[in-house]
C-alpha cells in the first residue's frame, strides 16, 4: 500500500506555548519546523539558565527553549511570533485541531483555506474550509533565509505585503541566500526581497545588491 503523502502546514498556537507545541508534536513523531534566532546568554541570565538545566537533567525533562553548545549556552526566541510548521499528511492536518483540543495542553489552530467542492448528487459547488497545504517550494525558500541568520529581517502577516508595491520575481545568485526566490518591493523607500508563504506569514531582507540578482520567469 502507498504511503500517504506528507506536506507542510502552519499551526498557530496561542499563549507563548509554542516550545511547548514543538516538543508535543515532537512526541507525536511529527516533523517541525519553528524559526528562531540564537541569543548567547551572558551573566545572571546565564547563571540561571545553567542551574534550569541542570535541574532539568536531573529530573529527566527538557526545555527545549535553551540550547547549550560547549560552555555555552542559548537562548532560541521565535522570529515569528506563536507560527510552528509541521509535516503532515491529509488526514492528520484534518484531525490536528481536535487533536490539539483533546489530548494537549497547547491551544492553537492549523491554518485553513477556502476550497470549493462539488457535491456529486446535487451539482452545486459549496464553500469549505481545508487545511492549507505550504508548497514545499515556499516552505524550502523560508527556511533557508530564517536560517540564514542574515541581519535586518522583517516580518509580516501574508496581508500586510499587500500594502507595498509590487515588484519583479528574483533569485539571489551570491551571499548567504543564495537560491532563494521571492519579489523585490518597495518597502518604506528601500528595495528589499520579499519571500512569502501565501496566505501565512512573509518576510523581507535586508537591501540585496542588484548585482546578486537574477530575474525569475514567473510559474
Amino acid at each position: 500500500m502507498e504511503e500517504p503523502q506528507l506536506h507542510w502546514y502552519a499551526l498557530k498556537i496561542f499563549y507563548n506555548k509554542v516550545f511547548e507545541a514543538e516538543l508535543l508534536l515532537d512526541s507525536w513523531d511529527m516533523e517541525t519546523y519553528l524559526a528562531v534566532r540564537k541569543v548567547p546568554l551572558k551573566g545572571l541570565e546565564y547563571l540561571a539558565a545553567k542551574r534550569r538545566l541542570a535541574r532539568l537533567q536531573e529530573d529527566g525533562t527538557t526545555d527545549n527553549q535553551f540550547v547549550r553548545e560547549g560552555v555555552t549556552i542559548y537562548k532560541r526566541v521565535p522570529l515569528v511570533n506563536a507560527l510552528i510548521f509541521v509535516r503532515l499528511t491529509r488526514q492528520q492536518a484534518q484531525e490536528m485541531d481536535e487533536r490539539l483540543k483533546k489530548e494537549a495542553k497547547v491551544n492553537g489552530f492549523i491554518y485553513k483555506e477556502v476550497q470549493w467542492v462539488k457535491d456529486d448528487e446535487t451539482r452545486k459547488e459549496n464553500r469549505s474550509k481545508a487545511p492549507a497545504v505550504i508548497p514545499d517550494r515556499q516552505m524550502a525558500t523560508f527556511r533557508l533565509v530564517t536560517e540564514s541568520e542574515v541581519t535586518g529581517l522583517e516580518f509580516f502577516s501574508d496581508d500586510g505585503i499587500t500594502l507595498f508595491q509590487e515588484g519583479k520575481k528574483v533569485r539571489v545568485k551570491e551571499g548567504p541566500l543564495k537560491g532563494a526566490e521571492g519579489y523585490i518591493k518597495r518597502i518604506r523607500k528601500d528595495r528589499r526581497l520579499l519571500v512569502s508563504i501565501s496566505g501565512i506569514v512573509a518576510v523581507a531582507t535586508s537591501f540585496i545588491p542588484p548585482e546578486n540578482l537574477e530575474p525569475v520567469a514567473e510559474e
